[in-house]
């Protein structure tokens, strides 16, 4: 029983963003009571380095090698208990060689810059252009022109990243194999990647997703799985890991601070004609998903409106910062903030309100949106619109803005629904899916789906997500979780109904299992040069007024969003109600501060997250346009629901004091009474 008590991981990260690493040396660390090992680079079998896109980021920097950000792991250090291994990592000397570090892409981006990759430091770059804009913006009645800044955001998730790896039974070649229990909002990712490490092949590795306590994209990419998974091979022995709140602010990647430099044209009744943009990203130490994001950026640039000609160009810089990655908006945020801005300064000069500039433009169905997809099937936009009207013409300091957001990946990449429903007992159906339970209530979703179609009640039902099955779908992001799952559950048990209809009980089908999937293959990349591109499965839509009282405080949110049919109306709410919350903190007051590539907000309390008593009152419409290609009609509203919020808040602010902000937050605004 000893020899398999659980051990204790903890991270030895780099003090410097940037600097060659001449030596590590463990002595003392192995000296510490209760340490059994101390693992570093050279003691990765397999590939060190992992990514979900570009693997560039290495689980453990090695000697001779230089760091790239705060958040590099140099060694791990295996122990009887947390504070004994935490002690240990502290007492590693680490010989160095310190460099300048890049901190803005700016200067990444110099001919002259130390390249923070061998490929350079330009990681990415999307664009779209049609039409002759500089034709239509010579044509124009209005244009307006500004660059807008936002700001480096931390997920802030409750639970900080933890693993933990138990050693299995030998497989029939004697292979040892590992049960891996993870946060992460891909399970079939992190045993992908985790084997790749270990130089195992996969089926050596089973995750199975511990529901995440929290998520909002910064669970995306491996953080401490590999590592932990390593000591585990290596020790024999479950080895577990948690960071601290400061560690969790260095390793995961946040969310992007863009600087976005726009041109918008309109005729005189207010009608939009052109739109320039560029959009510059900063990535940070590692590719994460950061060249995805400021593709979806430029791929929103327009917001939701009709805008006959673009030429649009976004790039992802590397820097030696954090990394940059997915948080709940995908780089929308950044381009809405950017763009409803812009609208509104060319509805003061038409002579129109924020309102009626956004009705003209508004897209319906069969407009073509900025990447050139014709959408063809309903839009419930305008609805949106037509919901807050009121509250908006009827306060006396308010902003308004709209979204949109793609639901699913697409971009040419397949989008996938896999689920798998096991009758594991007279009493009981097991769920698997490949999508994360996050605290959004994506299992609770399932498990409505399943009880709807088979007629069987809620208590029959366990949902999980794991490995053990083939249901790789990718990771949960881009609003795809109740979308894409609630389609593959939905044919997993119309299948079980099948037989339950023809008079089998659950009894009589004890072992049985009956798969569902779903598929949609047909997007294009963004950008692609073909006639009718179709860049995602469905978006979704929303339009948000935001309302000051007499002394410029936050008085009401009204958030008006077309979710294509409420499977779980309250869970919706929830939803929104969160993304109001983040979106709100997002424009006014949050900020994750980074000064010479060093993480400077170090508690939760310096993030600027807006306590419960700061929240206004917030009202919820929810508009149902179903979506035709999707189970019940669903669109998924993870991510739009923050996409409009920090432009409503701008324009609102405008409304009351006359400044128009250009940064994220807006400190300098009468809200800036809220203290953190």
């Amino acid at each position: 029983r000893m020899t398999r008590a659980a051990l204790f991981a903890a991270m030895r990260f780099s003090d410097h963003p940037r600097a060659l690493v001449r030596g590590i040396d463990a002595t003392l660390a192995l000296r510490q009571r209760g340490v059994h090992r101390v693992l570093t680079a050279a003691d990765v079998p397999g590939e060190r380095y992992v990514g979900l896109i570009v693997r560039d980021w290495p689980v453990l920097v090695a000697v001779g090698e230089e760091t790239r950000c705060v958040g590099d792991v140099l060694a791990v250090v295996v122990a009887d208990d947390p504070l004994s291994a935490r002690r240990a990592a502290a007492a590693i000397d680490v010989d160095y060689e310190v460099r300048p570090p890049i901190t803005t892409p700016e200067e990444a981006l110099r001919p002259d810059a130390p390249r923070i990759h061998p490929q350079g430091n330009l990681l990415g770059r999307s664009v779209v252009r049609h039409g002759d804009v500089e034709a239509a913006f010579a044509a124009s009645a209005h244009v307006v022109e500004d660059t807008y800044e936002t700001q480096r955001i931390e997920h802030m998730f409750l639970e900080p990243e933890a693993c933990l790896a138990v050693p299995g039974a030998r497989a029939s070649d004697g292979a040892l194999t590992l049960r891996v229990f993870s946060q992460g909002q891909g399970v079939f990712d992190d045993q992908r990647q985790i084997a790749s490490v270990l130089g195992w092949s996969p089926d050596r590795v089973q995750v199975e997703l511990v529901s995440t306590g929290g998520a909002f994209g910064g669970k995306e990419d491996l953080s401490i799985q590999a590592q932990t998974a390593l000591a585990a091979a290596l020790c024999g022995r479950p080895v577990k890991c948690t960071l601290t709140r400061p560690e969790s602010f260095r390793l995961h990647p946040k969310r992007h601070p863009m600087k976005l430099h726009l041109k918008l044209g309109c005729d005189r009744d207010g009608r939009l004609t052109a739109l320039r943009a560029r959009l510059l990203g900063d990535t940070g130490a590692y590719a994460s998903v950061g060249a995805k994001v400021l593709e979806r950026a430029a791929g929103h640039a327009t917001g939701p409106y009709r805008v006959p000609c673009v030429d649009i160009e976004s790039i992802a810089v590397y820097t030696n910062n954090p990394p940059s990655g997915a948080m709940r908006g995908f780089g929308v945020n950044q381009a809405a903030f950017a763009v409803e801005s812009l609208l509104n300064r060319l509805a003061a000069r038409v002579g129109l309100d924020g309102w009626e500039i956004r009705w003209r433009n508004a897209l319906e169905q069969g407009d073509r949106f900025c990447t050139g997809q014709i959408l063809h099937k309903p839009i419930g936009l305008k609805k949106t619109l037509l919901a807050v009207r009121d509250a908006y013409r009827g306060a006396k300091y308010a902003g308004i803005a709209c979204g949109i957001k793609n639901v699913g990946i697409g971009n040419g990449m397949p989008d996938l629904g896999k689920a798998l429903l096991t009758v594991d007992a007279p009493d009981r159906v097991t769920i698997r899916t490949g999508f994360t339970e996050m605290g959004q209530g994506l299992f609770t979703v399932c498990i409505q789906v399943a009880c709807a179609e088979t007629g069987l009640p809620p208590e029959r039902f366990a949902a999980t997500t794991d490995t053990a099955a083939d249901l790789a779908c990718g990771q949960t992001t881009a609003s795809r979780g109740t979308t894409l799952a609630a389609a593959a559950v939905r044919e997993a048990a119309r299948r079980l109904r099948a037989d339950l209809d023809a008079g089998r009980s659950l009894a009589d089908l004890v072992g049985r299992r009956y798969r569902g999937d779903f598929a949609c293959t047909d997007t294009t990349k963004l950008g692609a040069d073909v006639p009718n591109p179709k860049t995602h499965l469905t978006y979704g839509y929303a339009t948000q007024v935001v309302i000051l009282d007499d002394q410029g405080r936050l008085a009401r949110v009204v958030a008006a969003h077309d979710v294509g049919r409420a499977v779980n109306p309250t869970l919706l709410e929830g939803q929104i109600q969160g993304a109001i919350h983040m979106g709100l903190g997002y424009a006014l007051t949050e900020e994750l501060v980074v000064e010479g590539g060093r993480v400077r907000s170090t508690t939760v309390n310096s993030l600027g997250v807006l306590r419960a008593e700061h929240m206004p009152e917030v009202e919820v419409i929810l508009i149902e346009e179903p979506e035709p290609e999707t189970a019940y009609g669903v669109r998924g509203v993870g991510e739009i629901g923050l996409v409009p919020t920090a432009a409503a808040v701008a324009g609102a602010l405008e409304s009351f004091d006359g400044v128009h902000r250009r940064r994220l937050p807006m400190k300098d605004s009468p809200l800036s009474l809220i203290h953190i």
